[in-house]
């Protein structure tokens, strides 16, 4: 049997589980489908466990907070054995391909799975949309050793977290010339199928944003091999869209 090269990093603050544990299930169970028994580390800010192949780090309530998401990810990629890690989030449907049809073409580049399209849970009517050349940490495949030297960089630069312009701190790969730090490389590809995110009132993202964000420009309600919108939309639950 060949030895996973490929760790998955889900880092959460264990917000779905209190308002949204239906949907976080559905999430959870198709992760574990996609994964196929790759090792699977959980940091967390309470205790958590999912699957027979998974290891957790439990920080604590250290807080929902942006720089949260980018510690939780550089804390298990620490932990990480494998040559590579992909980093997880708690509202995206991951496909199998995502995980094992690409590794980056190097020890020094972040590869990003451009084939991510949205659902707005709050849509009326419901839609799948797709913005083009957005590379978003949620879809990052990398080196472990290549993103722990980024995300170390970056918080040793700034050991005064207030101080922080949090507009420059974003994916890896993007923002470094903003912050100060060595640029990153990048490179993409297209996994299908695609991976799909739930924009919902919950995410962290849209705590700021509401429900403002616009939709992308290139729009669908039947994916191959998902489906239909309006089902996967079930996994929501039977709260009302808002």
């Amino acid at each position: 049997m060949t030895e996973p090269d490929l760790t998955a990093i889900y880092y959460t603050c264990n917000h779905l589980e209190e308002v949204n544990p239906y949907f976080l299930s559905k999430i959870e169970e198709q992760l574990l489908k996609a994964l196929d028994g790759l090792p699977l580390i959980i940091v967390s800010q309470k205790p958590k466990m999912l699957g027979d192949n998974c290891t957790n780090i439990c920080l604590g309530d250290i807080g929902r907070s942006h720089l949260n998401i980018y510690r939780q990810l550089m804390i298990g990629a620490r932990e990480a054995k494998t040559k590579y890690i992909a980093s997880v989030e708690d509202d995206i449907l991951y496909s199998y391909e995502h995980f094992h049809s690409k590794r980056p073409s190097s020890d020094n580049v972040f590869l990003y799975n451009m084939n991510r399209w949205s659902i707005f849970t709050w849509s009326d009517p419901p839609i799948y949309s797709f913005r083009i050349g957005r590379k978003v940490v949620n879809a990052l495949i990398s080196p472990r050793q290549y993103i722990v030297e980024a995300m170390e960089e970056r918080f040793n630069k700034f050991p005064d977290e207030s101080k922080v312009d949090l507009s420059r701190w974003g994916d890896p790969g993007r923002y470094e010339k903003r912050l100060g730090v060595t640029e990153r490389n990048t490179e993409e590809f297209y996994s299908h199928p695609p991976i799909i995110q739930f924009n919902h009132p919950e995410g962290f993202g849209n705590v700021s944003w509401g429900t403002h964000k616009a939709l992308g420009a290139v729009r669908a309600y039947d994916i191959p091999f998902w489906g239909k919108v309006e089902d996967v939309l079930k996994m929501w639950g039977d709260k009302p869209r808002q």
